[in-house]
This record gives structure tokens, sequence and C-alpha cells, in this order.
């Protein structure tokens, strides 16, 4: 009995190429052929700069950490799209099957001011890991609502708060967001919680890390989906934001 021939896919990746921040860049288009659907799209990188190497060429330059979506160092737009097509997942965990055989991507840096380029697909994120590393959190008044942080929350909600919390700091919410700011990064974790779907199901779509529908005209002071929520839920999703 004869074995299946495994089924294959072959893309051209036109890929963002500058050498510095104070270089010119342009795209560059590079065939990656015969590939497995089940690769991963930093595997499929990888092959594609193995190759570029062997031609003595120059690899493409992109960050990467742990490749199982828990670092979110891997950040980059595929399509014009944080991470590509697929929703609530990292670049590492985006596989060539969401594409069709003969497909062009289109991989390009984070484009945000917050980012600024270092390489290729290599962005800064010193600003956003300061607020990481600060704690994601920022006080500021959104309306009668006391500040979030000084809410007593029942350790059962804050509990469900921190097994929903979905925000690996990637900064997929600032590139899909020409004004982020730190209250951006705060505001987009509210969603994820699961108190916060219950209470406003279209906040969740409208307000995702990975939806391109954050605009310039959204404020950076008040988003919405912060004002629209009942203030013991945003307390309790807040609250994972800074565990």
């Amino acid at each position: 009995m004869v074995a299946a021939t495994p089924r294959t896919i072959s893309v051209t990746l036109r890929v963002w190429r500058q050498a510095g921040p104070d270089q010119p860049g342009r795209f560059v288009d590079y065939a990656a052929k015969d590939l497995s659907p089940n690769m991963s799209f930093l595997e499929m990188l990888d092959v594609v700069n193995d190759e570029l190497t062997l031609k003595g060429g120059e690899p493409i330059a992109f960050a990467h950490d742990c490749r199982e979506g828990i670092c979110g160092t891997c950040s980059c737009m595929i399509n014009g799209k944080p991470h590509g097509p697929g929703h609530g997942i990292a670049t590492c965990q985006t596989y060539l099957r969401s594409f069709a055989d003969g497909d062009t991507i289109v991989v390009e840096p984070f484009r945000a001011r917050a980012f600024p380029l270092v390489k290729d697909l290599v962005i800064d994120r010193t600003a956003f890991d300061k607020i990481i590393q600060a704690g994601g959190f920022i006080s500021v008044r959104t309306g009668a609502a006391p500040d979030a942080n000084s809410i007593p929350v029942p350790k059962a909600d804050a509990d469900l708060a921190m097994d929903a919390a979905a925000c690996i700091g990637c900064g997929a919410c600032v590139a899909a967001c020409k004004n982020a700011s730190a209250m951006l990064f705060v505001a987009a974790k509210v969603p994820n919680s699961a108190s916060s779907r219950r209470a406003s199901p279209s906040a969740t779509s409208a307000c995702s890390p990975w939806s391109a529908r954050w605009t310039p005209s959204v404020s950076a002071t008040a988003p919405t989906s912060m004002s629209a929520a009942p203030p013991a839920r945003r307390a309790s999703a807040t609250i994972s934001s800074r565990a």
C-alpha cells in the first residue's frame, strides 16, 4: 500500500527589509515552497532564512523566544493585522494552514510610534516593557466611578479574572491603535475577563488587542469599553492586569 503524499503549501512572502532605524526600507518578495501546512509562521521564516543563508544572503531579522504563545515577543503585522488572521493568538501560533496555497503574505513590523524599528521585523519594546514592569496600571479619572484599584473585590471574582486573563504583553493593542497609551494597554485587557464578556459582549469584539477596529479617533483617556462596563466588573478585570 502506497502512502498518500503529504499535502504541501507554497506562498510568496513580501517582507519588510530595513537594515536599521536610519536606513531606507522596502518590501522584498521571497518564495516559500513545498511547506507543511502544520508548520508555524516562525518555522516558515526559519526555512526562508536557512535558504537565504545558504545563498549568502542576509537572513530576515525577527524577534522570538518561547514560541508557545506565552512571551509575546514574536510581534509582527501579517497582511495588515497584528499576529495575522487568527484571533487571540500570537504570531508563533499562526500556522500555514491559515493561508491558501499560492497566497502572497505581507509581513512587516508593528507600525506604531511607541515601537521604533530596530531591523527588519524587530522593534524596540522598551517603552511598553516599562509599562508592564510597572504593573500595567495608571490612575486616571474616568467619571463618577471610583478608581478600580481602590475597590475591594471578592476573592472569587479576582480568581476568575486571573484565570481568564489572556494578555501576554505582545503589544498588538498598541500596533492596532495608533494613539495607544498606558490607559489603552489596561483597557485592552478588560474584555479578556470572563466577567467582562458576560457584562458587555459587544465590548469584547470592539476592544480586543487583536482587533483592527481600534482607530486613532478612540479616546486614549476614556475608552468606551471602560465607561460601558459596570464598576464592579471593571474592577475585577483590572486586578488581572496588575498581577
